[in-house]
């Protein structure tokens, strides 16, 4: 369903049904997010990868920083969510497969 053009909202409650359709398709993307991440540790064991790959995580960062600017969402808000992401699925990842391997 397409939504009104933010600049075209008269109400505050109609702002907030956009905001609350919105919040639920950035849900399920990042519930689809978590799935493939889920998938990570078995991977990252087989290829002897380290949970933390910095080299891995600067990459992602940098794409997301750049699609943000693109997008016209700040960079910075965007690298902050990302950063606890990532943060979150490494933790999860060293839990099940420890903290050695390679930056790949």
């Amino acid at each position: 369903m397409a939504r009104p053009a933010p600049d075209t909202i008269e109400t505050m409650a109609d702002l907030r049904v956009c905001i609350d359709e919105i919040d639920s398709a950035l849900v399920a993307l990042l519930a689809e997010r978590e799935r493939y991440t889920d998938r990570a540790p078995d991977l990252k064991a087989r290829e002897g990868i380290a949970a933390r790959a910095p080299r891995r995580v600067d990459a992602v960062l940098g794409n997301v920083r750049e699609k943000a600017q693109a997008q016209g969402l700040d960079p910075d808000l965007a690298e902050t969510m990302w950063r606890i992401m990532i943060e979150t699925v490494i933790a999860r990842e060293e839990r099940v497969i420890g903290k050695e391997g390679i930056d790949g």
